[in-house]
């Protein structure tokens, strides 16, 4: 009995953090998809690729880290049915989220010139840079993601981020195999293909949960 009562939640808990591992897992996905179809090009592309995404990772990670805030103050006061506080919560995070998002990307790009510094050949960081580029304009709706995900978090309905993550990954999978080799009449773009493949990706998850809480 009294094991029981230490026990009895943990199905409940399983159900509420098996969606937000897996849609953590889909973050970091994207990065391993585009270095997995893009190294079918050729060793330079999957370095640059490489090369980009390791800024990406720790523009990510603290975007995410400064997102997760949000869950606490949402739950708390969903927890005490008050609307008003509610409803700043999602505000402020969301614009919060929304600014974050628009400093890291000008971070990154204030920093691309490190890259010539980390010892790599240049025909790799010339190819990493414009991927970069895009990847780090892709934080700005990943982040307005996470406002949007941490809040439905709060309120327990952990399952609707993972369905966008996926969907994210589904739909990066086809616009990469479809730029990245150009298929159906699209031209080769190779690394950019990539780039564009995971802007889009992170905007229609965005929008997908949006759809989703609206």
């Amino acid at each position: 009995m009294f094991l029981q009562d230490y026990t009895k939640e943990f199905s409940y808990n399983l159900k509420l953090s098996l969606p937000i591992i897996l849609g953590l897992l889909g973050h970091t996905l994207v990065g391993m998809i585009d270095n997995i179809m893009v190294g079918k090009l050729d060793p330079t592309n999957l370095a640059a690729v490489s090369l980009g995404n390791s800024f990406i990772f720790i523009a990510m990670s603290i975007g995410i880290g400064f997102s997760a805030a949000i869950t606490p103050v949402v739950a708390e006061a969903h927890s005490k049915n008050h609307q008003e506080d509610l409803k700043k919560s999602f505000v402020n995070g969301f614009v919060l989220c929304l600014f974050l998002g628009c400093f890291l990307f000008g971070v990154i790009l204030l920093f691309k010139p490190l890259l010539y510094m980390l010892d790599q050949p240049e025909n790799v960081v010339e190819l990493a840079i414009p991927y970069l580029n895009i990847v780090a304009f892709s934080l700005i709706p990943l982040l307005m993601f996470q406002a949007l995900k941490q809040f439905s978090d709060g309120l327990s309905l952990t399952a609707n981020s993972m369905y966008a993550t996926i969907l994210a990954n589904i739909v990066n999978i086809i616009i990469n195999y479809i730029l990245i080799f150009g298929k159906f009449g699209f031209p080769q773009m190779g690394i950019i293909g990539a780039a564009i493949g995971t802007l889009i990706s992170r905007i229609i998850m965005f929008g997908f949960l949006f759809f989703l809480l609206y």
